[in-house]
């Protein structure tokens, strides 16, 4: 509990220095100050700052020239020259171009996919025709198509 003596000590002491600076130190009840050393002797008192008695005044010399010095001139480099703007028929010729390669790219792969199928197609009818014509016939199935399934779980 020492801290919560400590903390009103140095609330009280808060209140005192705030009191002071605002000029009202004397409306501030001397109860306060004794609060705060009975709580806490072992804080100093607060003392407000007393402002400076005598003010100093400086004297600055300054040397102006009366000539300024002359100042080399440097020569800029010509500005670079401005890209060459961008016709739109130019883009509109770009993009077209780009389109029909696009176009040509992929009606190669289509064709090439088309081929590929046949040729697959063509090796399965081969394979097919070469097996017996005992074995191409699917084997029976237990249920016919299209039957419902046993009921397992009504039993």
């Amino acid at each position: 509990m020492d801290w919560k003596r400590e903390r009103d000590a140095l609330i009280a002491q808060t209140y005192a220095f705030v009191q002071s600076v605002a000029g009202k130190r004397e409306e501030a009840s001397r109860e306060t100050f004794r609060e705060a050393a009975r709580l806490e002797p072992r804080l100093p008192a607060v003392t407000p700052l007393q402002p400076p008695s005598e003010v100093r005044t400086v004297q600055v010399q300054v040397q102006v020239q009366a000539e300024p010095e002359p100042v080399e001139t440097v020569e800029q480099p010509p500005p670079a020259p401005l890209p060459r703007p961008i016709v739109h028929s130019e883009v509109q010729d770009e993009i077209r171009a780009r389109i029909a390669s696009f176009r040509v790219h992929q009606e190669r792969f289509n064709r090439e996919r088309a081929e590929y199928f046949s040729a697959t197609l063509a090796r399965l009818r081969a394979a097919l025709d070469e097996v017996p014509p005992g074995r191409r016939a699917n084997p029976p199935r237990a249920d016919p198509p299209g039957a419902n399934p046993p009921d397992t779980w009504r039993t």
